[in-house]
């Protein structure tokens, strides 16, 4: 008996090491680490963690009636995959942003997702028991416990439908029911230690070892940017995939103490790459190399479309990489002037919103192309009810001329109060090397005093807005376009009518004050023993004295 049952125990064991080896075979995950200097001597990195879950498609929302298939999972995040297949996500993007991206001087970011805020964007199928809007709220509301965010504040009242601004970036799969977009900003959220305490989590080698090591949280919030992001898309070829990525932009400059743009992994991360990722079939490291060849770069490394590559499985020691400017004694910084001549992005964006009356004003977009050719642009704007646009008020010009036959394929959502954000999405034509110039006047909503935030004084953040250029055909249509990266303008700061919250304030401040008069003196009355104290000597000690 005792024989058998080793019979059987071995033959269960080694069932489970075949399971196990078809699913890591099944699953694959990549690290990799895309390093960048700047032209104003910063340094931008790039951590991107990719797990792709091989043959497998995302879940048709008809079969959300009955139970689901038991999802085995050895590389790829648990506890992301359980909330795509409660709630059927096709694709995903989740971005949680600190500070403003610099495309002037930066160019473009590695991941277009840079808006300041959060950012929750999905492809959901259509159909089956569960309602896309049931659906979308209980994603923001799972990944807001995941992720520790208030996602659970991007409900109705900031989500939108941009389906020309958003397209899927993967593949959707051919169901009977067509697939919906939902859209939702919150700027006034940002990234912290708390956000990427449970990314990490999601990682299989967590931040032990690997290049998800030097995510050394004491740097990477001291960097003049930073941005965490998790993308879910869809392949019908190579099945279901999940990028985390994170995005810094370092100042070596600022942190040195003789001016100089050196840098290493010790001096941005205070951290090396100890030991690497045993079941990442990739891990590599790679860095722009830029057009000035006065530069050290160590260790040892291979050139790949004008990358160095690093091999760190060949390194016996702690992994880093460094840079030094040996022929630069202190960095000098270019001025503003030289960086609008030499700008490396197709466009250039500034929005404001002007007005001093706090009932009305008016937004105004100014966008410059630097091609030699005409770009054409898809120009997306929402804001929260609290602010309405009056289309009949939206000019174009260009040169200071009126030109509204730059503008076209208006669509415009007007906002519901308490109920529905507003939506305005067009297509604007910019000549090249010119600039032209919108403006729309919009009005303030007078909100009820318990619709305020705490810090009411200090105003409302508005979402950025979004640019996607493109270049079309000679027919000029949407079809076979060009596009390039979606731009997102810095946030705005809306001052709205608000009421003087400093009266309550007084108030309670003067009754607290007159009751802990009245009741304390009170309260001494009744507690406190009066006793009658003579302070002169008795008359014997007197006359002994």
């Amino acid at each position: 008996m005792l024989s058998q049952w080793t019979r059987h125990l071995n033959h269960a064991l080694w069932l489970t090491t075949v399971s196990n080896a078809a699913l890591v075979h099944r699953e694959e995950f990549h690290e990799d680490l895309v390093l960048r200097p700047l032209p104003d001597g910063r340094v931008s990195s790039k951590f991107t963690f990719t797990t792709l879950l091989r043959d497998a498609t995302p879940r048709n929302p008809e079969s959300l009636a009955v139970e689901d298939d038991s999802q085995h999972y050895t590389l790829f995040p648990l506890a992301l995959g359980q909330v795509l297949r409660e709630y059927a996500i096709t694709e995903m993007h989740l971005t949680l942003n600190a500070g403003k991206w610099n495309y002037d001087r930066w160019g473009y970011p590695d991941e277009p997702g840079v808006g300041s805020g959060a950012e929750l964007w999905a492809w959901m199928g259509d159909g089956g028991p569960a309602t896309v809007d049931y659906r979308w709220q209980g994603l923001r509301n799972a990944l807001a416990g995941l992720f520790c965010a208030s996602l659970g504040s991007l409900d109705e009242l900031r989500t939108t439908s941009p389906t020309l601004a958003f397209e899927p970036e993967g593949t959707l799969p051919n169901w009977t029911q067509p697939h919906q977009l939902r859209h939702a900003s919150l700027p006034s959220e940002h990234v912290c230690t708390e956000n990427l305490t449970p990314f990490l989590k999601l990682l299989p080698c967590k931040s032990l070892s690997g290049v998800a090591s030097l995510l050394n949280p004491h740097r990477l919030f001291d960097a003049d940017w930073h941005g965490m992001g998790v993308h879910v898309s869809y392949d019908r070829e190579d099945g279901v995939k999940v990028r985390l990525t994170f995005q810094t932009v370092f100042d070596p400059v600022r942190t040195s103490l003789n001016n100089r743009r050196d840098w290493s992994f010790a001096s941005l991360f205070d951290r090396k790459v100890e030991q690497l990722c045993p079941v990442a079939e990739t891990s590599r490291v790679r860095l722009a190399l830029p057009e000035v060849q006065s530069y050290l770069l160590a260790p040892e490394y291979t050139i790949q479309d004008n990358y160095a590559l690093f091999d760190m499985a060949a390194s016996s020691q702690a992994f880093q990489v460094s840079m030094d400017w040996p022929q630069e004694p202190k960095f000098q910084y270019r001025t503003s002037s030289n960086y609008d001549d030499a700008s490396i992005v197709p466009l250039s964006v500034q929005r404001t919103l002007r007005g001093s009356s706090q009932a009305r004003g008016e937004l105004s977009v100014t966008v410059t192309n630097h091609e030699a050719v005409e770009i054409q642009s898809v120009y997306l704007e929402t804001m929260p009810w609290l602010l309405q646009f009056y289309l009949h008020t939206l000019r174009i010009s260009h040169n200071g001329e009126s030109r509204g036959d730059l503008i076209s394929n208006i669509s415009y959502v007007p906002p519901v109060p308490h109920a529905r954000p507003t939506t305005l999405q067009c297509i604007i034509t910019i000549p090249p090397k010119s600039t032209i110039k919108l403006t729309i006047d919009v009005s303030k909503s007078f909100l009820r005093y318990t619709e305020h935030p705490p810090d009411a004084q200090r105003g409302w953040d508005l979402p950025p807005a979004v640019f996607v250029p493109f270049k079309t055909d000679h027919n000029r249509t949407l079809l076979g376009t060009t596009r390039y990266q979606r731009i997102y303008t810095p946030t705005l700061l809306a001052d709205l009518a608000t009421p003087d919250f400093s009266m309550p304030y007084n108030v309670i401040i003067l009754s607290c004050t007159l009751i802990t008069l009245i009741f304390g003196s009170l309260f001494n009355i009744l507690t406190r023993k009066f006793v009658v104290v003579n302070m002169d000597p008795p008359r014997e000690v007197a006359e002994t004295q």
